[in-house]
């Protein structure tokens, strides 16, 4: 099965990336989130230098996408304990009717 190839940039550059059928526009709105991370970081004037750019960025996004998952980890268990509750507190009321 071929795989498209799409045309991203960042900062400035283009990259020719293989992306599974389907998954374009996907790819086009992470390079683009990539890209303007990137340049905030770049524009920040604090981080010199297209390599350390690209990891201080890969290294955000990573951070970000772990406090996103403990967050809704523990929003799962929160909603797990409430339903619980939940269930707990009808059972008695349908004991009490």
């Amino acid at each position: 099965m071929e795989k498209p190839t799409v045309t991203v940039d960042i900062l400035g550059k283009s990259f020719n990336i293989n992306c599974p059928k389907g998954h374009e526009a996907e790819l086009k709105e992470a390079s683009e989130y990539l890209n303007n991370q990137m340049r905030e970081l770049r524009a920040s004037g604090k981080v010199i230098g297209l390599e350390k750019i690209a990891i201080i960025a890969a290294l955000n996004i990573t951070h970000d996408l772990l406090s996103s998952r403990r967050y809704a980890r523990s929003n799962e268990q929160q909603l797990r304990e409430l339903t619980s509750q939940l269930d707990a507190a009808l059972g008695q009321q349908t004991k009490a009717i």
